[in-house]
């Protein structure tokens, strides 16, 4: 018989560290692809954010990789949003087959609440910030 793979257990796994796919494996175990693959984009991204604060603003590496992490961290609260709003008899039907099925209270519906914020502050900051880029590099090839 597998273990019991609870709903609210992922919803916050995936809100604290769904970037780095720590919710796909504790999902469907260390031999989860994509929950190995769920790091790169996100250290690239860290690498964008640290070649941003020691290069400047002008960096255009930094540019490219920075919304890499906006990005992971909107699919990690989109991943938290879906799993906490999926009913608990499909949950248990996917992910507890042959279980007794177990309700459960608010801690799913509260780390939805704080997805939503998180995500959409992620992913609003990655639009402007890489809109912004866009456009400044824009204007200054029209310059030269």
């Amino acid at each position: 018989m597998t273990r019991y793979r609870s709903k609210a257990w992922a919803t916050w796994i995936a809100l604290l560290g769904g970037t780095l796919g720590l919710h796909r494996l504790y999902l469907y175990g260390v031999r989860d692809v994509a929950g190995w693959l769920h790091p790169l984009p996100t250290l690239a991204g860290l690498a964008g954010v640290i070649r941003l604060r020691e290069l400047g603003q002008d960096d255009r590496l930094a540019w490219l990789l920075l919304p890499l992490l906006g990005l992971m961290v909107s699919i990690a609260m989109l991943t938290a949003i879906v799993y906490g709003l999926t009913a608990d008899e499909k949950w248990d039907a996917r992910h507890n087959p042959g279980q007794p099925s177990r309700a459960t209270a608010w801690g799913p519906v509260l780390g939805v609440i704080l997805a939503l914020l998180i995500g959409g502050i992620a992913l609003m900051g990655t639009v402007a910030y890489g809109g912004q880029k866009f456009f400044e590099w824009q204007l200054e090839g029209r310059q030269r």
